[in-house]
């Protein structure tokens, strides 16, 4: 990846604890090369738990971690775990397709 932050990343849930508990913060600046980048190697380069992970939201829209982002893209990493309607509502259930 390049090496000028230009987005910002959030994490929620579980993996906003996890981030908390190894002294760093749930939210990131990352560097994302022009030509985009899936959505798990950002995850990957943060050191998130992959198993964790249930969908990543992108410009507030649920996706596989496959997805691609760009710079400037608004990311959100969501753990496993959300209740069934909670899913629905959110379009996490709808993510990987």
């Amino acid at each position: 990846m390049s090496s000028r932050a230009n987005t910002t990343v959030r994490m929620f849930g579980l993996l906003h604890t996890f981030r908390k508990d190894h002294g760093l913060p749930s939210q990131a600046e990352v560097a994302v090369p022009e030509e985009g980048c899936s959505a798990a190697a950002i995850a990957r380069d943060l050191g998130l738990p992959m198993e964790k992970i249930e969908a990543v939201f992108v410009n507030h829209k649920a996706y596989a971690l496959d997805h691609e982002v760009h710079p400037g893209d608004q990311v959100a990493f969501v753990p496993t775990g959300v209740p069934g309607p909670g899913r629905m509502m959110l379009g996490i259930r709808h993510a990987h397709k």
